[in-house]
């Protein structure tokens, strides 16, 4: 029987539920770019002027990320993501106001008047749902088969980056993190990458040209995602229980020649200078991290940058050497220095990536007993400098 008041039921085995929602420890941390691109696709493939990234605690509905909205969380009673969640798969209701369940629902008799829901649940490997990836219209309205794929594709993207999430503040405590990131990265976050990205080249096919445009957006978003997730590959493979990463001697230039190519034109894309003062200094690191390092860093540089210049240069310090990287970005607030080099802290939550980049360039440092500091340039920008072993 429906409840009056249009609730839900609480779900089997609640307890179990929350606890595993709350093992993720994603209830109320700041926005970010990742799940913001997962709401920004949802809603340009499905056609929606709401989407959001839902997750069910014991007496709200809480919004990771939502589009169309305005608020973060709301009461559970009205919640139409609380029904969503008591379902194997996806949950369509192409009109709530012919939906027993739904029509005398505040949201739907009220503001915003909501007329079609779709949402696919975010289910645990344990088969524990959290909330869901939903869309919403005011308007009564269908999708498509391939709409509907890439909604549960969207809805495996955010558990698998769920998952990236409590694996790291595991993996930190037992300090195994680097075995446990190479088989999330190996299996359990490409696969759903790949599903996604699959998702949206069959909605491509069936779009005009003003949709091909914003689905060539969403596939950028997946993409720069795959990217970051293949540093953590990178990272995961150089185990210190292995004997840690092995050091060689090497030239600079051979691993700083190719990082200043691909970020000189990313950077002349946004109109942006990229200087290079090349060193023959040979030093002592690890290629692939080090080349992770300094790529993270230049990343950084260019996405924050809206005008002026980058400045990438070698200085010889005694037995040390400094790489130093100079951008006339938006520089660091007040108090937000330590806190940028914790994983999945991002400057401004409306970039690309997963915020794990200065993370990444923290813990790789760490594991080859490099410095890195960062300071704010008086004038504004930022001055992020690492200092190694000379040959």
């Amino acid at each position: 029987m429906t409840d009056p008041s249009g609730r839900a039921p609480i779900p089997r085995n609640e307890s179990a539920r929350l606890a595993a929602l709350h093992s993720y420890a994603i209830l109320d941390t700041a926005a970010e770019g990742a799940f913001d691109d997962i709401t920004r696709i949802a809603r340009m493939v499905c056609g929606t002027p709401i989407a959001v990234v839902n997750l069910i605690d014991a007496e709200r509905q809480w919004f990771k990320s939502e589009i169309g909205l305005g608020v973060r969380e709301t009461p559970l009673d009205p919640s139409i993501c609380a029904h969503a969640i008591l379902q194997d798969d996806l949950f369509v209701v192409p009109d709530t106001r012919l939906d027993e369940r739904f029509r005398r629902n505040p949201l739907v008799t009220g503001d915003p008047k909501l007329r079609f829901y779709a949402g696919a649940p975010l289910l645990t490997p344990d088969g524990h749902a959290l909330g869901t990836v939903c869309v919403l219209d005011l308007e009564p309205r269908t999708l498509d088969e391939a709409q509907l794929a890439t909604l549960k594709a969207l809805a495996r993207q955010v558990m698998a980056q769920l998952e990236l999430r409590r694996a790291l503040l595991r993996s930190e405590r037992a300090h195994e993190f680097r075995n446990q990131l190479l088989a999330i990265v190996g299996h359990d976050l490409k696969s759903p990458l790949r599903s996604a990205a699959y998702a949206i080249e069959r909605a491509r096919a069936e779009c005009g040209e003003a949709g091909v445009a914003r689905l060539d957006a969403a596939a950028a978003a997946i993409g720069q995602i795959d990217r970051d997730l293949n540093q953590l590959l990178v990272l995961a493979t150089s185990d210190e229980s292995r004997g840690g990463p092995r050091i060689e001697r090497f030239a600079l230039a051979e691993v700083l020649d190719p990082l200043v190519a691909t970020w000189r034109a990313a950077a002349a894309r946004k109109g942006l200078e990229l200087d290079y003062v090349r060193s023959s200094l040979a030093v002592d690191s690890h290629r692939d991290l080090l080349a992770t390092i300094i790529g993270n860093l230049l990343s950084n540089a260019v996405k924050y940058t809206r005008q002026g210049r980058i400045l990438i240069g070698v200085r010889r310090r005694g037995e040390q050497a400094s790489i130093e990287v100079i951008d006339t970005g938006i520089g660091i607030a007040e108090g937000q220095r330590e806190a940028m080099f914790e994983a999945f802290a991002q400057v401004d939550p409306a970039s690309d990536g997963l915020g794990l980049g200065l993370w990444i360039v923290a813990r790789s440092t760490a594991m080859l007993g490099h410095a890195v500091d960062v300071h704010a340039r008086a004038g504004g920008g930022t001055r992020f400098r690492i200092t190694l072993a000379r040959a």
